[in-house]
């Protein structure tokens, strides 16, 4: 599900967010200039001033892109020649959503959404997250460095979780929960806001997990229009 930054296809819904955004950003819209670094694997623009869209991913994942990739080269390979069990395993990566899924377990979800909640206007302004069952998307304004905030929720819910590993049954393989890095994007204008709230809140029901936004218990769209008070909020 790619993003639109057209502007077209307003939703209701994001109309608190979106005045939030315009608060932020100024009247034109427009972003102050970022401040780029780089450690070895993604670069990141860390801005104070900036609200940024975040995702991280377990470390057995794979991007959708990657898979569809790795699923085309074995469409145009000689039939003859290939793996019976790679195809088998790309088939099932693609019916179960990649890797373990250890995020659909209601208590590491739990754990996952607690953790963003813990810090929520101390280091970041939480605006909007959706944890998926093997990657999370959030949308925050950092009053505090961005790699360590992502850190953080990494570092603690990547503990808990192999912890539980063998208890709760998540089929986490080897000693990493987590990817590596993170990727962010800093929003551009409010245009550009609200379309990043939109996608967080339908990557559930863009992916099957449920019919309408509002039905997935791990996403801020639960909350709908009384979100600026329940968490679904921007700086003041």
């Amino acid at each position: 599900m790619a993003i639109d930054d057209s502007g077209k296809g307003e939703n209701p819904l994001h109309k608190d967010t979106q005045s939030l955004a315009e608060q932020r950003l100024g009247p034109a819209g427009e972003a102050s200039s970022a401040r780029w670094y780089s450690r070895g694997y993604l670069p990141h623009c860390d801005d104070f001033r900036k609200f940024q869209f975040i995702t991280f991913r377990m470390a057995d994942s794979l991007p959708v892109e990657r898979l569809r990739e790795i699923r085309e080269k074995l469409v145009q390979s000689d039939p003859s020649k290939r793996d019976p069990s790679h195809v088998q395993r790309v088939e099932q990566w693609r019916k179960n959503g990649v890797g373990c899924c250890a995020l659909k377990h209601p208590q590491v979800a739990q754990i996952m959404q607690e953790t963003l909640l813990k810090s929520d206007g101390a280091r970041y302004r939480l605006v909007a997250w959706c944890i998926m069952p093997n990657h999370v998307h959030t949308l925050i304004q950092p009053t505090a460095a961005l790699a360590k905030i992502v850190q953080s929720w990494k570092s603690f819910t990547g503990r808990w979780a192999l912890a539980h590993n063998l208890e709760l049954q998540l089929g986490i393989p080897g000693d990493r929960f987590w990817m590596p890095d993170y990727w962010d994007r800093y929003i551009r204008n409010q245009q550009h806001f609200s379309k990043v709230v939109m996608y967080i809140h339908q990557n559930p029901v863009a992916a099957g997990l449920c019919r309408r936004a509002e039905e997935w218990e791990w996403s801020s769209a639960r909350f709908g229009s009384q979100g600026a008070e329940l968490g679904l909020r921007g700086p003041t």
